[in-house]
């Protein structure tokens, strides 16, 4: 072979080697990925929560299924689900929780505003995004009931957003969200296709799918010995004969406007858990319950695990050794308070009911039953509260049977701590930016792609000297080549 192909063919072999070192690590972040676990943000729209809430409709609103508030007027919706592909930057999350909004009372109890919404699901393709929801909401003036699933609800200005290449969490911050048509009916008609709505910002969590696993030969395990299998028989008889307590949880939010004046401008506080207790953005979970629930009587005495403190301005509250009771279709929430340096013991907080509480498939459960503070209680809140006031409402889970597993607790996803808005997003206008404690600092999607094709280009750079090295080479050779057949005179 004559040297310039020898050198032609080594500057191929080196662009194949630099292009192998480059699209292996591009490659890794093409698989496609889970989304699980995250939160949404979003106020739906300011001015109408101040049209409930305020003098003229004299409403309110509930928060269901694990929704919570966050910051100024924002709910928080939870348990993120979905897919996303990092090659076209196609997004799915489903979230979980609702809001019930009920305003201009009628004297007969019901409303003539009633509207919820609930499960939003954000979708990209294409570089255009949407926010369906589901709604359920009462037509202004006729009172006709209207039930929607998952209608396109919003349109998402993605201006300056890149979705493509991400490998999470995937943060979007203040994303400016305009009512359709579709979603105009839903609302009922209170406000027209194209008006603006409160922005949305989410973050979730991303589990890399990869290829899928070969089945690998499961290696065999030791046989129990009959013996062992009629000890766990005998002791699992043993246990629901006594009525034992295998696991159980205690759900309790406290009470939301409680929450919100920890956290807002007048105590300028935060909470704390302690001991095993766990955040749910709506609730607090009190894990690890102990004690006996009779099947028969449908009667509990457990005490859980885990404490809250409540810190602000002129405020040091703290719950802790929380207890529930049930008998008689009724519950009795207690726990230890300490404030102002003292602790008092077992302090019954709410009562909540409790007429179905048997157990199904080895699981006792109550979801948000409706709770009352006693006056023991408003006097452990420093009588913020009177006696008989709505509080939270509480959620119990018992494990009776060891294979029973406990509702799961509403997944926000990772902490990822407070930052600026992305810059791949539309800058928030100063009345709708959000607290910095309600931001999240995850990178984007654009922020990865960046420095990816910051990455490619150095990569690229060292590709063009290579090749101009090897062409030196190549022109060098043919010279000397030349030289050296060419005949003389």
């Amino acid at each position: 072979m004559p040297p310039y192909r020898t050198a032609r063919a080594f500057a191929v072999a080196l662009l194949a080697a630099l292009l192998g070192a480059l699209l292996p690590a591009t490659a890794a972040h093409a698989a496609e990925g889970e989304v699980r676990g995250g939160r949404l943000d979003w106020g739906i729209k300011k001015s109408f929560q101040t049209y409930v809430t305020g003098p003229i409709a004299d409403g309110g609103y509930r928060l269901t299924s694990g929704a919570a508030t966050v910051g100024a007027g924002q709910f928080r919706f939870h348990s993120a689900k979905g897919s996303y592909d990092p090659a076209t930057g196609a997004f799915e999350a489903r979230f979980g929780g609702g809001v019930h909004f009920t305003g201009h009372r009628k004297p007969n109890g019901g409303h003539e505003l009633d509207l919820a919404v609930s499960r939003p699901t954000v979708r990209i393709a294409g570089g255009r995004g949407t926010l369906h929801v589901d709604m359920v909401s009462k037509a202004r003036g006729t009172g006709k009931v209207t039930s929607t699933t998952q209608v396109p609800f919003a349109s998402l200005n993605l201006s300056g957003v890149n979705m493509k290449g991400g490998s999470g969490p995937i943060r979007l911050a203040s994303v400016p969200a305009t009512l359709t048509a579709q979603g105009a009916t839903a609302f009922a008609g209170f406000y027209t296709a194209g008006t603006a709505l409160d922005p949305i910002s989410l973050s979730v969590d991303l589990v890399n799918a990869g290829p899928p696993r070969q089945a690998q030969p499961k290696e065999p395990q030791p046989s129990a010995g009959s013996g062992s299998k009629d000890a766990k028989a005998a002791k699992d008889a043993t246990d629901a004969a006594q009525g034992t307590v295998r696991d159980a949880a205690v759900d309790w939010g406290v009470r939301r406007t409680f929450r919100e004046y920890v956290t807002g401008s007048i105590a300028r506080g935060k909470w704390t858990l302690a001991d095993g207790a766990q955040d749910g953005g709506a609730l607090f979970r009190f894990p690890t319950g102990t004690g006996a629930y009779d099947a028969q009587k449908q009667s509990l005495d457990a005490s859980f695990a885990g404490s809250v403190r409540f810190t602000g301005e002129n405020l040091d509250l703290t719950l802790s050794k929380v207890t529930a009771k049930v008998a008689g279709g009724t519950g009795t929430l207690s726990a230890d308070v300490a404030s102002a340096g003292a602790t008092t013991k077992a302090v019954p907080l709410v009562t909540f009911g409790a007429k179905d509480f048997a157990p199904k498939a080895g699981l006792a459960t109550l979801t948000e039953a409706p709770a009352t503070l006693t006056a023991e209680g408003a006097e452990a809140f420093g009588n913020m509260y009177k006696a008989g006031t709505e509080m939270d409402p509480v959620s119990l889970a018992v494990a009776v049977d060891a294979k029973a597993q406990l509702p799961a607790l509403p997944d926000l996803g990772s902490d990822v701590g407070a930052a600026a808005p992305s810059a791949s997003t539309p800058a928030p206008a100063a009345s709708d930016a959000a607290p910095a404690a309600s931001s999240s600092s995850s990178p984007s999607p654009s922020s990865w792609w960046s420095s990816t094709a910051t990455y490619l280009a150095v990569g690229a750079g060292v590709l063009i000297v290579a090749l101009a090295l090897a062409f030196v080479v190549v022109r060098r050779r043919r010279a000397t080549d030349t030289a050296t057949e060419t005949p003389a005179g």
